[in-house]
């Protein structure tokens, strides 16, 4: 469907080599290609709704270093959403108290009814964005409830439930960074990969280079903080296996068939 990519480091690095790896997958996802530097509290998001191998933008991006802490980058391959700038990943959304959330998805939302109060306030069509309009919306409950800003551990609370209940059913291969730590999880089994560097660590949905890359934890909502494990939920059940008749479903009521 997609594809996903993650930085979480100590400290500044160079990643045009695993980047250009990364975008050069882009034929088989061709609707569009997204990357965020997330370096300052506001994050610099750069996206277009075309093949990442065809952009003279990302192409020209690339010569100069690409130097950053943490980053997000994602091509798409367009199940739910047309092919434009609105539905071309990564999204990002606020919370009440104005920390900021970025998210990168690769896979399916089938059932997860309590998402569609976000339809009319999403400002693309895809499933993606209403995930995390849905999971600001749980920081901005909890947060009201206790009338002060969310702790790390609050929020990875909230997090690690919302991803657990959510994955039932679905597709759900999530990159979510909150300003401070990067929330990973995946219940499709291998595909998501991560990789030790000396600062930092790297996830991608394939690995970018011949060796040093295993396997994200599966099933399991896990919470990085500068490129170490800060956090992790315990281990759910809900593995995606894929469903075609259920993708079929999905396309005919999108179509509006």
């Amino acid at each position: 469907m997609c594809e996903i990519f993650a930085l979480s480091a100590s400290e500044e690095i160079e990643i045009n080599p695993w980047l250009k790896t990364f975008f050069s997958h882009a034929n088989q996802h061709p609707h569009g290609w997204g990357l965020a530097n997330l370096d300052q509290d506001t994050p610099i998001i750069e996206k277009e709704p075309i093949n990442a191998l065809k952009s003279s933008y990302l192409a020209s991006r690339l010569k100069a270093p690409y130097q950053t802490s943490c980053a997000l980058a994602h091509i798409r391959y367009a199940t739910i959403g047309n092919m434009e700038y609105l539905n071309c990943h990564p999204f990002t959304k606020k919370d009440r108290y104005g920390r900021n959330w970025t998210l990168v998805h690769n896979g399916t939302i089938f059932d997860f009814s309590l998402m569609n109060r976000y339809l009319d306030q999403q400002a693309g069509q895809t499933d993606s964005e209403r995930i995390l309009y849905y999971i600001v919306g749980r920081i901005n409950q909890a947060s009201q409830i206790k009338k002060s800003p969310l702790t790390s551990s609050e929020r990875f609370r909230v997090i690690n439930h919302v991803l657990m209940h959510m994955a039932r059913k679905n597709k759900l291969n999530i990159l979510l960074y909150d300003q401070e730590n990067l929330y990973v999880h995946t219940n499709f089994k291998n595909s998501l990969y991560m990789t030790s560097l000396e600062h930092g660590r790297l996830f991608s949905t394939k690995p970018l280079s011949e060796t040093g890359w295993e396997t994200v934890p599966f099933m399991q909502v896990l919470a990085y903080h500068q490129g170490q494990l800060l956090y992790e939920g315990m281990p759910h059940p809900f593995e995606y296996l894929e469903d075609k008749k259920a993708m079929e479903m999905l396309y005919l009521a999108y179509a509006n068939l």
